[in-house]
C-alpha cells in the first residue's frame, strides 16, 4: 500500500522548507533512510529521508516549492501501483497552494474562510499582536485551515501607531494598507475610513528582475522590522586601545604550529573580552520580554555571520567558561557550518548577547540592530590611528578599534550602557592581563 513521506519538522520556529533538489526520480527504488531530496529552511539546508520502503510513485512538489512542514511531498509504494496526483504547477502557484494534491493520495489543504480558521500558530499570534492585525482579518493557508506566520505577513500593510494597533486588535478592525501618517503610517483615524486606492502609474519600459523574498532573507527582513518596531534602541560609539590586541595577534601568528594558536584572530580576542565583561554586567546578558527581564547565568554569544544565503547568527554557548583557544576553535567551527549550510536549528538559537564585526570592510563605527529579545548588541569596527595626548602633553597616534553598542532603553539605562562600554574598552586595552584571570 502506498505511503506518504512528509516534510519533517525542524525545530519549533520552522514553518516551511524550500525543496532545493530532488535526489530520486519516479520509479527509483528507495529504502527507509534514503535521501529523497535536499531542502532549505530559513537557516540551513537539510536532507529529507524516506520513511517508507518501495518505489517512488509520485513527487508532489517541484524544485523551488515552499512546502509547509508535516505536508506530504512524495508517495512510496509497490511497483506498478496506481496513484493519481494533480499535475505539477509552477513554483509560484505551488507556494500559493502549498499542499494541493489528489484527495486519493494526500489530504487536501483547501483555502479556508477566515471565519472557519482552526487556530493559529504561536508565531502567527505573536506577529499578529505586534503588527496590530486581528486574526479575523487573516486568510489562513496552513495545514488544516490553520493560520501561520506567512498569512499574517501577507496581510501586513504600513506600520500602525500604538493607538491604532490597540484599537484594531480590540475591535477586530482590518487596517488599510496605507494611512495618513508620516510615510503612510496608519493612525487611529484611518481605521474608520476606506483605504485610499493606489494611483495607477504608467508601466516602466526598462527590464526589471523579480527576486522572491524567501529563506534566510525573508526571516532577516521580518526580524529586523520586528526589532525596530518593538524596541527603543540607543547606540553608543567609542574606540578602545588596540595595541595589546595587535601585539597578542602577532605573537600567536608567530607561535609554534603544534600549539594551535596561529589561527586566533582579533575578533576572537574581542569575543573573549566581551564574554568576561558580560559577567561583570549581567544586566546586558539578558532578554527583555516586555513584562519581565530574563538574566542568564551563562553567556551564550551570538556571532553575526555573513553567508551566501544571508545573515546567520550561530551561538557559542557558555563562552565565559571557554579558554581563548577553545573560544576561537568553537567560533570557527560554527561559522564553517553556517557557510556550508549545515548548521542545525539548535546552533542558531538561544543567544543572550550578539557581536557583529564588520572591521574587515574598513568600517570604523555603525549602528547594529538589536537581535530581539536580547538587551544589547555590540558592533565591532576596523582598527584606525587616533591622536592621543600623553601625560607630558605630547600627541601620538595610537591604534584603536571601533566599538558600537546598541541597547534597548526599555531594559537598561544609558549610563549603565556607558559603564559597560567603558569596562569593555578597558578589558580590550589590557586583554593580556584579562587572559591571566
Amino acid at each position: 500500500m502506498a505511503q506518504q513521506v512528509v516534510m519533517p519538522k525542524q525545530g519549533n520556529s520552522v514553518e516551511s522548507c524550500i525543496i532545493v533538489e530532488w535526489k530520486v526520480k519516479l520509479g527509483d527504488k528507495v529504502a527507509v533512510g534514503d535521501v529523497l531530496c535536499s531542502a532549505e529552511t530559513d537557516k540551513s539546508t537539510i536532507d529529507v529521508e524516506s520513511t517508507a520502503e518501495g518505489v517512488v510513485l509520485a513527487r508532489l512538489f517541484e524544485e523551488g516549492a515552499d512546502v509547509p512542514v508535516m505536508v506530504p511531498i512524495a508517495v512510496i509504494g509497490e511497483a506498478g501501483e496506481k496513484v493519481e496526483t494533480v499535475a505539477a504547477e509552477e513554483p509560484k502557484q505551488q507556494e500559493a497552494k502549498a499542499s494541493e494534491v489528489s484527495a486519493s493520495v494526500v489530504e487536501q489543504a483547501p483555502v479556508v474562510a477566515t471565519s472557519q480558521a482552526i487556530g493559529a500558530s504561536p508565531r502567527a499570534r505573536q506577529l499578529s499582536a505586534s503588527l496590530g492585525i486581528p486574526l479575523s482579518a487573516v486568510q489562513p493557508t496552513g495545514p488544516k485551515g490553520r493560520i501561520i506566520e506567512r498569512d499574517v505577513l501577507s496581510a501586513k500593510g504600513q506600520p500602525l501607531s500604538p493607538v491604532a494597533r490597540k484599537q484594531a486588535l480590540e475591535q477586530g478592525i482590518e487596517a488599510p494598507a496605507s494611512g495618513s501618517g508620516i510615510g503612510g503610517r496608519v493612525l487611529a483615524s484611518d481605521l474608520a475610513t476606506k483605504p485610499v486606492e493606489p494611483a495607477v502609474t504608467a508601466p516602466v519600459s526598462e527590464e526589471v528582475t523579480e527576486i522572491a523574498v524567501k529563506g534566510v532573507r525573508k526571516v532577516t527582513a521580518r526580524r529586523m522590522m520586528e526589532s525596530m518596531h518593538s524596541t527603543c534602541q540607543l547606540s553608543l560609539h567609542a574606540f578602545a586601545d588596540a595595541r595589546a590586541l595587535k601585539r597578542l595577534r602577532a605573537g600567536f601568528k608567530a607561535s609554534k604550529p603544534e600549539l594551535g594558536l596561529q589561527g586566533i584572530t582579533i575578533n576572537d580576542l574581542v569575543l573573549f573580552a566581551v564574554s568576561r565583561t558580560l559577567v561583570q554586567f549581567p544586566a546586558f546578558n539578558a532578554h527583555f520580554l516586555g513584562d519581565k527581564i530574563l538574566r542568564f547565568a551563562h553567556v551564550h554569544l551570538g556571532v553575526a555571520t555573513d553567508t551566501a544565503k544571508g545573515l546567520l547568527v550561530p551561538v557559542l554557548r557558555n563562552s565565559e567558561l571557554l579558554s581563548l583557544k577553545q573560544l576561537s576553535e568553537g567560533t570557527k567551527a560554527l561559522i564553517g557550518k553556517c557557510k556550508a549550510g549545515t548548521a542545525q536549528p539548535d546552533e542558531l538559537t538561544g543567544s543572550t548577547f550578539t557581536v557583529s564585526n564588520v572591521g574587515s570592510f574598513g568600517i570604523e563605527a555603525f549602528t547594529p540592530v538589536l537581535n530581539v529579545p536580547e538587551v544589547a548588541i555590540l558592533g565591532v569596527g576596523t582598527i584606525v590611528l587616533k591622536p592621543i595626548e600623553d601625560e607630558d602633553g605630547d600627541v601620538a597616534f595610537v591604534e584603536h578599534i571601533g566599538l558600537s553598542l546598541t541597547m534597548d532603553h526599555q531594559a537598561v539605562d544609558g549610563a549603565d550602557a556607558a559603564r559597560f562600554l567603558k569596562a569593555l574598552m578597558d578589558n580590550i586595552a589590557s586583554i593580556d592581563l584579562l587572559l591571566a584571570l
